[in-house]
C-alpha cells in the first residue's frame, strides 16, 4: 500500500505522536535529558509530559550525585597521593610499597566509579529512548516523588 501524497488529510505521521513543550518526541526529549545541562532545560520548559520531566529530573539528581561523589573521591585521592605518597617514599621498603598500592587503589576506584556512572548514564538514555520509565536505584524514587507532586 502506498502512502498518500503530502498535504492530503492523514498524511502527517507525527500527528499521532504527542509532543513536548519543546516540540520534540517525548522519547527523544527524555533520552536527550541525560545530557546534564539539557536535562535542566527540559525540566524547566516541560510542564505537561511527566515522562520527560521524570527523566530530566532523574538526570539532574544523577548528575549532582555524580559530581559530589567524584569531587569527594578526587580530593581524598589527591590528599592520599601527596601525604602517603611522600610518606611512603620516605619510609621505603614493604610499608612504602603498601602505601603506594593503597594510593593506586584509590585512583583505580576513582576511574572505575567514573566509568560506572557513564555506563549508567548511557543505559538510562537508551531506556528512555525506548519509552521505558527506567528508575535508577534511590535516585529514581526521589525523582518520581518530586514529579508526582
Amino acid at each position: 500500500m502506498q502512502n498518500p501524497p503530502p498535504g492530503t488529510p492523514g498524511s502527517n505521521p507525527q500527528s499521532a505522536t504527542p509532543s513536548t513543550g519543546s516540540g520534540l518526541d517525548p522519547k527523544i526529549a527524555a533520552a536527550l535529558s541525560y545530557i546534564w545541562i539539557v536535562g535542566l532545560v527540559f525540566f524547566f520548559i516541560e510542564k505537561e509530559n511527566r515522562f520527560v520531566r521524570f527523566h530530566a529530573l532523574q538526570s539532574i539528581i544523577f548528575g549532582i550525585a555524580n559530581m559530589v561523589i567524584m569531587m569527594v573521591l578526587a580530593v581524598f585521592a589527591v590528599i592520599l597521593t601527596f601525604a602517603f605518597g611522600i610518606g611512603g617514599a620516605m619510609v621505603g621498603g614493604a610499608l612504602g610499597s603498601l602505601v603506594s598500592l593503597l594510593v593506586w587503589l584509590v585512583w583505580l576506584i576513582f576511574w572505575l566509579l567514573g566509568l560506572l556512572f557513564f555506563v549508567g548514564l548511557i543505559l538510562s538514555a537508551v531506556k528512555a529512548y525506548q519509552g521505558q520509565k527506567f528508575k535508577l536505584p534511590i535516585i529514581g524514587n526521589m525523582a518520581e516523588k518530586i514529579v508526582d507532586k
